[in-house]
């Protein structure tokens, strides 16, 4: 007998308001420097009732999740939080080959970067390294969704993956009504984009996404074999970096980086939904 479609199920279910508003506390502590904030912090951040944040977070110092700080209403995360990724198999070829080598990477790269998998449309980010870097000017990037059209991590997936699967994309980004589904709608300005990124060789973001529009990226796709996996972009300000300073000096250690990772993870192909083959640049 075949199962209930998601709709009918939303119907049966109200969703759980105090999980949803603990969840956001979690993430926001993630997202503050050292993992610790205050009520105050928080419910600004969240947009939650200070009285409800306060509740919510004896709640979760009661599970321990969280500790109460040196200064009165101060919280910082546990490392109990930690084992709610655990049994996430799928994580364990970014923690076990992909970190150790992108945090090897940050003598030499210097600005950040992050790797990203494809879900539901948008790169997710998977890892990072900008709590390692001492250049980085962002917190909590693990778990963002970026944009396949307005971020360089998204266009090197875009210009790398086959066509078909480039038009699955787009077929599912057009039901959006959004700047995404505009963008997804519109097939010729999609094809100029994939063809600049393959003609150049790497992708490319100089504040095209207004979101994150002070800073710049430069991307390349993981490839496993010719199995796509994701993709690693380097992070910083539109200001800070030339582009000859791109091609020269970072651009080569990126793709390298992107490299060793695919070699690595060889063992781990057959575990992974890898998806269908990537196409050369």
């Amino acid at each position: 007998m075949p199962s209930a479609p998601d709709s009918c199920i939303d119907k049966d279910y109200k969703e759980v308001r105090s999980l949803s508003r603990g969840l956001a506390l979690l993430q926001a502590l993630n997202r503050a420097p050292g993992g610790m904030a205050s009520t105050t912090a928080l419910s600004e951040s969240c947009n939650i009732h200070r009285t409800t944040v306060k509740r919510l977070l004896e709640t979760l110092r009661a599970d321990g999740f969280v500790r109460r700080g040196e200064k009165e209403g101060q919280y910082y995360l546990t490392f109990a939080v930690r084992s709610l990724s655990e049994g996430f198999v799928d994580d364990d070829w970014i923690e076990q080959i992909a970190l150790p080598l992108m945090r090897a990477t940050v003598p030499e790269l210097l600005w950040p970067c992050d790797l990203g998998t494809l879900e539901g449309g948008f790169m997710v980010i998977r890892e990072s390294t900008h709590r390692f870097s001492l250049l980085s000017q962002h917190r909590g990037k693990i778990g963002e969704k970026l944009p396949l059209f307005f971020t360089a991590m998204g266009r090197a997936y875009l210009a790398a993956c086959s066509d078909s699967e480039r038009e699955g994309l787009l077929t599912l980004l057009s039901q959006r009504a959004d700047e995404v589904g505009s963008m997804a709608r519109n097939a010729s300005a999609v094809g100029r984009l994939v063809a600049e990124t393959r003609a150049r060789g790497y992708a490319v973001n100089d504040g095209d996404w207004e979101r994150e529009a002070p800073f710049a990226a430069i991307a390349v796709p993981v490839l496993c074999g010719r199995k796509l996996v994701g993709g690693v972009n380097l992070v910083f300000p539109k200001t800070a970096v030339h582009s000859e300073e791109i091609e020269q000096r970072y651009l080569p250690r990126l793709k390298r980086l992107a490299q060793r990772i695919g070699k690595d993870m060889r063992p781990w192909l057959n575990t992974l939904d890898s998806g269908p083959e990537s196409i050369s640049w």
